[in-house]
């Protein structure tokens, strides 16, 4: 978690932040190296693809504010899923 603040006159100038979930949730980089959620969930087996809580609650480990719509593909079927979390 990173805060920066620029401060002029005793009044906010600038302010910025990154959160974990900006580098958590981030793609792979440009070797090729996976992300920190997508290297926990590649491999994650999913008991009911319909219901995929596995996946909600390694990315929730991650963030509790994230995984509100999900989509899971079933390798053998190809069919998509897609779950909505309220």
């Amino acid at each position: 978690l990173g805060h920066w603040i620029e401060i002029e006159n005793k009044k906010i100038k600038n302010y910025q932040y990154v959160v974990p979930s900006t580098w958590n949730l981030g793609p792979r980089d440009e070797k090729g190296k996976l992300g920190p959620v997508e290297e926990a969930l590649i491999g994650t087996p999913i008991a009911d693809p319909a219901r995929p809580l596995e996946v909600l609650r390694t990315v929730h480990s991650f963030d509790p504010c994230i995984a509100c719509g999900v989509h899971v593909i079933d390798p053998e079927s190809n069919q998509v899923y897609d779950v909505k979390v309220l």
